[in-house]
Order: C-alpha cells, then structure tokens, then sequence
C-alpha cells in the first residue's frame, strides 16, 4: 500500500494482477482500471465509509459497489485473498519443550490427602 495506505503499491499490484479477469489477450473487454477500483475498495475499507462517500477521483460510489458485488459472485476476491495468503500454518512445527499441560492432563492419577494426625493439644485436654 503507499504512504497512506489508500493504494496498492507495486509489489502488491504485481501480485495482484495476474489474478484479475480482463488483461491484455484475455477475451472480451480489457480492464483499465483494475488498480483504480481495487484502490477505490481499499479507500472504503480503510476508512470505514459507505460507498456514498467514495471520493470522485475513484468514479461513480454505484459501479464500485455493483462491481465489488460481482467480484464477490464470482469468486474474485477468494482468488485475490489465496494469492496473499500467508503459507498454511498446518506445517508449522512446535517444540513440545515450551508447551505445559496439567499433570492431569496425561492421565495421571490424583494423590490421596495423606491421614490426618491428631494433635498433641487435642489428645492433652
């Protein structure tokens, strides 16, 4: 994201795009302003705003809604959000040296209290 971070910067971009329908030799209409309406979503998650308030420079707040909306039907962001996904933690490792559970946690059986002694004062008076 850039300084603000309303928009996409170019390592995200690179990333990004190979992902999104209407590149250049994909059939039908090309795309011109995929990182525009990407950034106009960016700038309406950030701050938390209704599509009403989008600012003009990103066009008209009804097409980036419809557009979101059908980017949504057909999967395009489950693709985006795969293509920045961290790896998968089910391959991480833990030390087992630096996990404690309960001792009873294995099994283990409780200890009984031991007997109670009398007092030496009880048995006096």
């Amino acid at each position: 994201m850039g300084l603000d971070g309303d928009e996409l910067s170019e390592a995200a971009w690179e990333k990004l795009s190979p992902q999104l329908a209407g590149k250049a030799g994909d059939v039908g209409r090309t795309a011109a302003d995929n990182r525009l309406f990407l950034n106009a979503v960016l700038w309406v998650m950030r701050h938390g705003g209704t599509w009403r308030v989008l600012p003009a420079r990103f066009g008209k707040h009804d097409t980036v809604r419809k557009r979101a909306l059908r980017w949504a039907q057909k999967g395009t962001w489950q693709r985006l959000f795969a293509a920045v996904r961290l790896p998968d933690v089910e391959a991480v490792l833990l030390d087992s040296t630096i996990m404690r559970a309960h001792q009873r946690a294995s099994g283990q059986v409780k200890k009984s209290a031991p007997a109670t002694k009398p007092s030496a004062a009880a048995a006096a008076g």
